[in-house]
């Protein structure tokens, strides 16, 4: 796969100081501005997928992957190699897929039409939807991943794979499946104010107007990988961070470009028509007519808190819930282009736990490698994107990555202070077993977090707790949250989710470590026995 590095640097991005320094000047003014007429990335409406990284402890099966995607209504994902035991597994599921060529393929694909030929035979043919027979799976091919900056070595065999591979689909009558290359968002200059952006002079005409040419004349989209959170990063106090997050602003606190007057109400679409005047300047044969399709952004939901302060779960929440909305609902297009919403591809779906570098890095997914959500996102009515991640349905359970004693320290305190029910986890209740913390924690926190009507922050417990939509429930044990879904519908059931419905259920609910301190119910006994009642921070679990 590619390297997927999202640094995105570049001297541009230093630029949009004084871009903004003109917002009170022209908050006040608005023009319709020039227009840059742009189809849609691809035909019919536009859609939001994820991306799939597989550098994950304990990766779900493509069988149970391939149910938990239609279990959450996704449709669209992006692959970073062309796995043919994923795609068979997809081909059941509903499921259209980008397939990636590895950076480390491009030599091979580029120096031979004869490899690129062979390469569309093996992975391609059988996923495409060539008879009744084949599976249509494949909706395009990304051939490598933002080489510009992962391996510039390989950029001048870069555009013969592409047209190799273009070729090879041609003479299958695949034409209609297209080939494209995702490229950083570094390789625009002087992006902010957009009317201003240019494409880097050292690919311009060498690379990018080739490129463009061929998107044209083959009908694929320029393929682009674009992260408000690094323009963030890189220009702090400057971009303020609700532009960042799809936030509305006071007009007088919007982007506004000096050149057309037109006003941005979030970074996302600022980048979107800079690439769009980057085009324009660079006036390729056929380039305006390219249709842009984001194949990654996104928010990492935890990092270093010194040096990556964004990278919280309400960040994360609040951009990826925004994005899809701003795709699937709003679907204004931008400011410079009205009616040329591009799709985007969420990046990513699990966290990759095993991806080296700063700590965000490996806190980018949607879910943990298990398949519980690392945070819940507020998708109601998106077009049943994500359809079973809904806040109609929650439980509290301890995390899977939380030290055991910040487990411990917040189970004391749901049971204690935050006077959680938690008589099931006695020895000869429903849910003592199993005996171990985090099973009982588990317990607790869901306890609490219910008695508090499932509000913001009441799972948190310093970092212990997890909101997840997989109902943790076992055996003949219930979990409050059950309890109350129970009461709730007047089902009069009493477990609602005892025997998972398929393999990717059964493989996403959290996962016990079991033989952890068993001198736990000691403790608990001691605790609850005290009459004094201790005065804890109430803000423990904010």
């Amino acid at each position: 796969m590619g390297s997927r590095s999202r640094g995105g640097s570049g001297s541009g991005y230093r630029l949009l100081f004084p871009f903004l320094l003109l917002l009170h000047l022209l908050s006040l003014h608005s023009a319709a501005g020039p227009s840059v007429v742009v189809s849609a990335a691809g035909s019919g409406e536009p859609y939001v997928g994820v991306t799939i990284g597989t550098q994950v402890t304990n990766l779900l099966s493509p069988s149970d992957l391939a149910s938990f995607l239609r279990a959450q209504r996704i449709t669209r994902v992006r692959l970073y190699d062309a796995d043919p035991r994923l795609l068979s597994a997809l081909a059941a599921s509903g499921v259209r897929a980008i397939v990636g060529v590895p950076n480390n393929e491009l030599l091979a694909l580029g120096s031979s039409p004869a490899t690129a030929a062979s390469w569309v035979s093996r992975r391609v043919l059988p996923f495409a939807g060539v008879n009744s027979s084949t599976p249509n799976v494949i909706s395009a091919i990304a051939v490598g991943d933002e080489v510009p900056t992962a391996l510039p070595s390989a950029l001048p065999v870069l555009l013969p794979a592409i047209q190799s591979l273009a070729a090879a689909l041609a003479a299958a009558n695949l034409s209609s499946i297209p080939v494209s290359t995702p490229l950083p968002f570094s390789v625009v200059l002087d992006p902010f104010p957009p009317s201003q952006a240019f494409f880097n002079q050292s690919l311009a005409k060498s690379f990018v107007a080739p490129l463009l040419a061929h998107l044209a004349n083959t009908s694929a989209p320029l393929m682009l990988n674009l992260y408000p959170y690094y323009s963030l990063m890189q220009n702090k106090g400057v971009i303020p961070v609700d532009n960042a997050l799809f936030r509305p602003l006071p007009p007088s606190q919007e982007m506004v470009d000096p050149n057309t007057l037109l006003h941005y109400t979030n970074v996302f679409d600022a980048m979107l028509d800079a690439v769009r005047v980057a085009v324009r300047n660079l006036n390729a044969t056929g380039g305006a007519s390219v249709p842009i399709l984001v194949t990654e952004t996104g928010w990492p939901s935890y990092g270093d808190r010194r040096a990556e302060p964004y990278a919280t779960r309400d960040n994360a929440d609040a951009y990826n819930s925004n994005l899809i909305k701003h795709v699937l609902e709003d679907k204004p297009g931008t400011p410079m282009a009205p009616g040329a919403q591009s799709s985007a591809y969420i990046y990513e779906l699990f966290n990759e736990d095993l991806r080296p570098g700063p700590v965000s890095e490996a806190n980018w997914g949607l879910f943990y490698g298990n398949g519980t959500p690392v945070y819940l996102l507020h998708v109601s009515g998106a077009d049943g994107f994500l359809g079973n991640d809904t806040t109609d349905r929650t439980f509290c359970v301890a995390a899977d990555d939380a030290d055991e004693k910040a487990v411990q320290a917040g189970m004391d305190w749901a049971c204690g202070p935050g006077r959680a029910d938690c008589t099931a986890i006695q020895p000869g209740q429903a849910c003592y077993q199993p005996d171990d913390v985090r099973s009982h924690a588990s317990f607790a926190f869901d306890a609490y977090y219910q008695s508090q009507g499932r509000a913001a922050g009441s799972c948190y417990f310093q970092g212990a707790g997890m909101v997840t939509t997989v109902d943790p429930s076992h055996d003949s044990c219930l979990f409050p949250g059950s309890k109350l879904l129970s009461n709730s519908t007047g089902s009069g059931s009493t477990n609602t989710s005892m025997t998972p419905t398929s393999d990717a259920e059964g493989s996403a609910i959290w996962r016990l470590r079991t033989g952890r301190d068993k001198g736990f119910l000691l403790f608990l006994q001691l605790v609850l026995s005290i009459a004094v009642v201790i005065v804890v921070d109430s803000n423990f679990w904010t």
